[in-house]
């Protein structure tokens, strides 16, 4: 196996920085409450987003990325003196160090397009996590991973050795990592291994959805004779292709494309909004709310 070969950065002016999500009933003084808390433990905001969906009786949403001194030393204190300021405004909140990078495992299959998409972003350092490990029902891509230094785990699947399988990767990624991407990997994942990562497995489905759920989307488009063809990332859920989403795009068609178009232009979509829902989990940037998003990209 090759060195890890992804480059590392200087990350010590993040060092002292944390991200601040926040979600609530809307009413008024929760953003003064928050910065003059913030102002008073000598924290300085360098970065803030709200919205609300009605400033009547609505939800309301914040993140806020504010840089203190010896954070580090800091983080616990700050944590337990805020959560009297959330009790006040039934807050659901969450404060994580900035300089620290999320570890994610990739499951994946045979198709290696979204893969790739973030292997080159997370080399090319745009992609701010640590792939810790990628795990396959197939041994096709080992050549590929290994050639980043990243450990690739095979753990074949079938109907008769599924809870088995699943008890294996369920091992490895357990205290390893703090999310999982589903990049292409071609498994329903069980209730159990779901509940160990509420809100933190992100999947691509190669359709926009809600249309064309399950097997053969693009030659379900090809039957309807779409005129546009997109991908959602979303978080996974019970209910199949079913969680909140995190992102969407779409590009034109026409009926002079055929399935083998659709599907190539598919890949192109599917690469490309993975990566930014990955990124934008990452980076704190969601905030999940029953089964919908708010997104500060």
């Amino acid at each position: 196996m090759t060195p890890n070969i992804a480059p590392k950065g200087n990350r010590d002016d993040l060092k002292n920085r944390a991200r601040m999500l926040v979600a609530c009933p809307d009413q008024p003084g929760i953003v003064a409450a928050v910065s003059q808390f913030l102002y008073e433990h000598g924290a300085n905001i360098v970065q803030s987003d709200q919205y609300t969906i009605d400033p009547q009786g609505g939800m309301f949403y914040i993140r806020i990325e504010f840089d203190l001194d010896n954070l580090d030393g800091r983080q616990e204190q700050l944590r337990n003196e805020f959560a009297k300021v959330a009790e006040r405004f039934s807050m659901d909140w969450t404060i994580n160090r900035a300089g620290r990078k999320k570890r994610l495992a990739i499951f994946v299959s045979k198709e290696d397009h979204a893969l790739l998409e973030l292997l080159w972003q997370w080399q090319a350092g745009d992609l701010e996590a640590d792939i810790a490990m990628v795990i396959s029902n197939h041994n096709d891509l080992r050549g590929l991973v290994e050639s980043f230094g990243i450990a690739y785990y095979h753990i074949p699947v079938t109907a008769e050795t599924k809870a088995e399988a699943e008890r294996r990767q369920l091992e490895l990624v357990m205290d390893q990592v703090d999310a999982v991407v589903l990049a292409r990997y071609m498994q329903i994942i069980s209730p159990k291994f779901i509940e160990h990562f509420t809100n933190r497995i992100i999947n691509i489905h190669h359709s926009f959805l809600p249309a064309f759920v399950g097997g053969k989307p693009y030659a379900q488009a090809h039957n309807r004779g779409v005129k546009i063809i997109g991908a959602t990332a979303h978080y996974v859920t019970e209910e199949l292709d079913g969680g909140p989403i995190i992102e969407q795009d779409v590009q034109r068609v026409s009926h002079r494309d055929n399935v083998d178009d659709l599907k190539r232009i598919g890949r192109h979509i599917e690469r490309i909004v993975l990566a930014r829902a990955v990124s934008w989990h990452v980076e704190d940037r969601v905030i999940v709310h029953g089964n919908k998003t708010v997104v500060f990209n």
